[in-house]
């Protein structure tokens, strides 16, 4: 079989900002220099009460204001890895009122820019983008797949080790799952002097929800065909 690399598809930053707001459980509102965090209450998501328009198009509450406000997001991994912050999304705008958290109404929000800030860097995305990407099907149980298998089944992870070219170092410390999106699982392998993500790609991307436990299989299952057996955790 052809090994798997460090190197593989991955989300494009567009899907990584849509993926971080779809399972985002809280956010940081910036405006009037005031900070205010907001959790989310009733199943709608931190943004559930703001809508995004185009600066050319007028807001359907109109603009009876013009604040600048700034959103942020933080995406924390949810195994207990080094480094735990995987990415940092801010969404800047201007709001046609004040922003309040339990408002009853949608707050319209006159789009600026989105920053993803990740491990490949800085990128900008605008509104016409994170319009026409679709967020990751694994976004919301993507923290409940890896917690599982983190704490109930341990064992598979030196197994999947076996997939990873080029072979790890033997100065291996630790190996855990670091994310999980529709086009494969990271593992972060842990050093002692430092740490390396590698992909792990499924076979093709998930388009369902419903097909991630077979392409969590289907990885298992490349695993146990490799031919590399050195065991490299203890």
């Amino acid at each position: 079989m052809r090994p798997f690399s460090t190197r593989a598809g991955r989300p494009t930053p567009a899907e990584r900002v849509r993926s971080v707001l779809s399972a985002a459980h809280s956010m940081n509102v910036v405006t009037d220099g005031l900070h205010q965090e907001v959790h989310r209450l009733d199943g709608t998501g931190p943004m559930g009460h703001i809508h995004l328009h185009d600066p050319s198009e007028d807001c359907p509450a109109g603009r009876t204001a013009r604040i600048p406000v700034r959103l942020e997001f933080t995406d924390i991994a949810p195994t207990p890895v080094r480094q735990r912050l995987r990415a940092r999304v801010t969404l800047t705008g201007v709001l046609s009122a004040p922003y309040t958290s339990d408002a009853t109404t949608s707050t319209c929000m006159e789009f600026g820019q989105a920053l993803l800030e990740d491990s490949d860097g800085r990128t900008f995305i605008g509104l016409d983008e994170l319009q026409e990407t679709e967020p990751d099907p694994m976004a919301g149980c993507e923290a409940a797949m890896l917690t599982h298998l983190v704490d109930g089944h341990a064992a598979l992870v030196p197994l999947l080790l076996r997939l990873v070219r080029p072979r790890p170092d033997r100065d291996l410390v630790r190996a855990l799952p670091l994310a999980l999106d529709r086009y494969g699982l990271t593992l972060r392998l842990e050093h002692r002097t430092g740490h390396q993500d590698v992909r792990l790609p499924f076979p093709s991307p998930v388009t369902d929800i419903d097909q991630a436990g077979p392409r969590m299989h289907a990885l298992l299952a490349a695993a146990r065909r490799s031919s590399h057996t050195h065991h490299l955790l203890t």
